[in-house]
């Protein structure tokens, strides 16, 4: 499979400069697809940390900020076998609008992307990305919004309201939304800690499984928890549909992997959605890490 060309900023602009609505004809003109085939499985790219402000990954704190380098990695992904699509935030789905990316994927827009990393207000995670009438216009195929819980955080009352309104509009829509739930907590030093233990996982999968009026179109976007032997047990607690998320690059990608390998065995979970640990693995070779989360799928 051959490797895709370099993209020519200068082009890429040229395009938003002199024909802005160039991105509305490539969502028009666009080739979609089911959103799961006959194998029932999906792997989705995930791109829309930079719309947080997080930027880092491993110990590289602006790793995801070249715009162009973070384009051709998601283009290279996107064009590996076994990979369904990604997810993105407008700005990055415009582009690979543009670059003709986009054909026979699927196009997740990511949702709420208000609750910056680091900032006070982290958890009171407003929608400021997709609204679903825009997902709908443009003809993307789901959405996804994120849910973090801290019981001592009034924030995130607001951020629960919100997301169960979103999950009714992208319902009314008959548009899937992918619900990305945890449980976190203020450090000692004011940073916000993720919990993965087995009963905050469980916790956080039946608060967002029993979001807004309906869960017909509701999928689950849940972490691999802290003990693996835990994931069976935890994904009982809801009948809906499940993705794994990735996370940050580790010192042990091979872990992962084994621990996605498990997870994926489990009745509930039908796929994965994972971006930094594939599109900046730690021997920097795209293709090989997008491959072999792929052929993790493809042995089921």
């Amino acid at each position: 499979m051959s490797v895709p060309a370099p993209i020519d900023p200068a082009e890429l602009v040229d395009v938003r400069v002199r024909h802005p609505e160039a991105v509305a004809e490539a969502a028009e003109r666009r080739k979609r697809r089911a959103l799961v085939g006959e194998r029932g499985q999906l792997l989705i790219i995930a791109a829309d940390h930079p719309a947080r402000g997080a930027l880092a990954v491993g110990g590289r704190p602006l790793a995801m900020a070249n715009r162009i380098d973070l384009l051709e990695r998601l283009r290279l992904a996107l064009s590996r076998p076994g990979v369904d699509g990604v997810l993105a935030s407008a700005d990055i789905l415009d582009d690979l609008l543009l670059l003709g990316a986009l054909e026979d994927r699927i196009a997740v827009g990511s949702m709420n992307r208000g609750g910056l990393a680091g900032a006070a207000f982290e958890l009171d995670d407003r929608f400021t990305g997709h609204r679903p009438e825009d997902l709908a216009r443009l003809g993307f195929d789901a959405g996804k919004l994120l849910l973090r819980l801290d019981y001592d955080d009034p924030g995130s009352l607001d951020t629960l309201h919100s997301a169960a309104r979103a999950v009714d509009a992208m319902a009314a829509l008959r548009l899937p939304v992918f619900v990305e739930p945890f449980v976190c907590r203020r450090g000692p030093d004011g940073g916000l800690r993720t919990d993965l233990s087995a009963e905050a996982v469980t916790t956080s999968i039946a608060v967002a499984s029993g979001l807004a009026g309906t869960s017909a179109y509701t999928w689950l976007k849940v972490p691999v928890t802290e003990d693996p032997d835990d994931m069976a047990a935890v994904m009982e607690t809801s009948t809906l549909p499940a993705v794994l998320l990735g996370g940050d690059v580790g010192p042990d990608q091979d872990a992962a992997y084994e621990r996605w390998r498990t997870a994926l065995r489990l009745p509930t979970v039908r796929g994965l959605v994972v971006g930094r640990s594939l599109l900046y693995p730690p021997d920097g070779d795209v293709a090989a890490a997008v491959d072999t989360a792929a052929g993790l799928l493809a042995a089921l």
